[in-house]
């Protein structure tokens, strides 16, 4: 089968048939958190995103060099080259070492990846881990008349570049919108032109993490890392760079600019970019304030929150968008997430007591054909589930005796459940707690088998009594041919 993806080009802004630079290899860079605090989620949807081209590259025959960086300095608390380091400024509230902070909250964050099954990338770089690639950078953008000193800190001459490249280019801004909408603020009359960037700053007496260098005793801008670590280990031209709509401008625009400078041409084949988490329509971010981290939707402990929610209905509320559109958070939308992630989990374990017969209702092709041309369409999940869940029905309507199919034709819609459910979509099975849970089903089963019982003695008022207990309980209560069904009522 033809399985030809197309992916959307930010730069370019339309749809690109994906052609690697070096088959059957691919290189994938995305930006990964700056670690001074938990994980919201904001930080789960680039994460989800990628996972999912990571997990289908791999499976279309690629081998994938998939680097997803650490921000551990450099990130100031503006984007304009002010302000404190965002780690460093942590680590000083609680009285600890940055690196103590960076180390604790990297820790948390590939925890809350693990529980949400996404992939480890194949390399985790740290900005801290790549001072001298970073400090030889500037030099090569000093050496090809794109950077200027200006004492002791390191500045990108944007006005300089934009007369041989277009700087903006990605963001779709021009050098004359910059110039009219940005505003000169205190500490930056050292820079030739207020959109100029930092690539090395002088580290202030009260800044803790700083380094030597040909400059100054200082530190990198954030900007920097990323062209840095990307070439290291992904050279100077490689298939795909990935991260939050957010980063689109500054942080991406300023890396095209400072490979082209130093390398001579831009060091990306594909820009990928999702697009924002919401709550009533605005953005959800550590700087306003207003985000909700995985932990709490894990255990429930927040205002905005009216219980918990597992990582796995954290996973498929996301894959259920589109990773272009806006994703905004409710309850109730989690809620639905929850029902359908477990409708899909149900017919899996349908379809292992599923019996053959002699036909099939289902092309198998043709659905097969439908699911590859969704994720081919540059990833295009919200249709991708919408042909899964016709799978769901006709699973159900196989066992609901109003449809059939052949005992070969069975192992095969398993293969094709699990490589699209499991395998593509990165979602699994949660373990329940072997305890309180299983002691729970063993006896609404007990009930309901001492129910059955009663029904065959004619004595339906007990039986009657025992299902309506149970659904006072929140036991949905279902008779079937062989016997019963039952689910909790969410």
């Amino acid at each position: 089968m033809t399985k030809k993806l197309y992916l959307y080009n930010t730069l370019t802004r339309k749809k690109e048939l994906f052609e690697a630079l070096n088959p059957p290899h691919v290189g994938l860079y995305v930006c990964g958190p700056t670690v001074y605090g938990d994980a919201h989620l904001g930080h789960a949807r680039p994460a989800v995103t990628f996972d999912l081209l990571f997990r289908y590259l791999k499976h279309i025959g690629y081998k994938v060099r998939y680097v997803r960086n650490i921000t551990d300095v450099g990130h100031l608390e503006s984007d304009a080259d002010e302000g404190e380091d965002k780690i460093a400024k942590k680590a000083k509230v609680e009285k600890l070492e940055p690196m103590e902070i960076a180390e604790y909250y990297s820790w948390r964050y590939h925890q809350n990846m693990d529980q949400m099954n996404v992939l480890r990338p194949s390399i985790e770089p740290r900005a801290t881990g790549h001072i001298i690639e970073q400090q030889q950078l500037v030099k090569k953008i000093i050496e090809s008349g794109y950077g200027y000193e200006v004492n002791g800190s390191v500045y990108f001459d944007v006005h300089r570049y934009n007369e041989e490249h277009h700087y903006g280019k990605l963001s779709g801004r021009d050098i004359e919108e910059l110039q009219t909408n940005t505003r000169n603020l205190e500490g930056q009359q050292e820079k030739k032109n207020p959109f100029d960037f930092a690539l090395w700053k002088k580290a202030a007496p009260e800044h803790i993490m700083r380094w030597p260098s040909q400059w100054s005793e200082g530190f990198p801008g954030w900007h920097l890392e990323c062209s840095a670590m990307s070439t290291r280990y992904l050279g100077e031209k490689f298939d795909i760079h990935g991260g939050g709509m957010d980063l689109l401008f500054p942080h991406h625009e300023c890396e095209i600019a400072q490979s082209t400078a130093a390398n001579g041409n831009e060091s990306v084949n594909y820009w990928m970019h999702n697009n924002m988490v919401t709550i009533n329509g605005k953005k959800m971010g550590k700087s306003l304030g207003n985000f909700i981290t995985l932990n709490e939707f894990f255990n429930g402990e927040h205002e905005l929150l009216e219980r918990p929610f597992s990582p796995m209905t954290i996973r498929f509320f996301m894959l259920q968008a589109h990773y272009r559109s806006p994703l905004d958070f409710s309850n109730e939308a989690l809620e639905a997430a929850e029902k359908g992630f477990e409708k899909l989990l149900k017919a899996g374990e349908t379809l292992d007591e599923l019996k053959g017969s002699d036909k099939t209702d289902m092309d198998l092709d043709e659905f097969e054909k439908n699911l590859y041309d969704a994720i081919n369409d540059d990833l295009n999940t919200p249709v991708l589930f919408s042909h899964i869940f016709e799978m769901v029905r006709f699973i159900n309507s196989v066992k609901d005796g109003s449809a059939k199919i052949k005992e070969k034709d069975i192992s095969r819609l398993k293969d094709i459940y699990n490589t699209f459910v499991y395998d593509i979509l990165g979602l699994e099975r949660e373990e329940k707690d072997e305890g309180e849970n299983h002691l729970t089903e063993n006896l609404i089963n007990l009930l309901l088998n001492l129910r059955l019982e009663a029904k065959k003695q004619k004595d339906f008022m007990t039986a009657d009594k025992i299902r309506d207990e149970l659904q006072n309980m929140g036991v949905i209560v279902k008779d079937t041919k062989d016997g019963f069904e039952w689910e909790l009522k969410k």
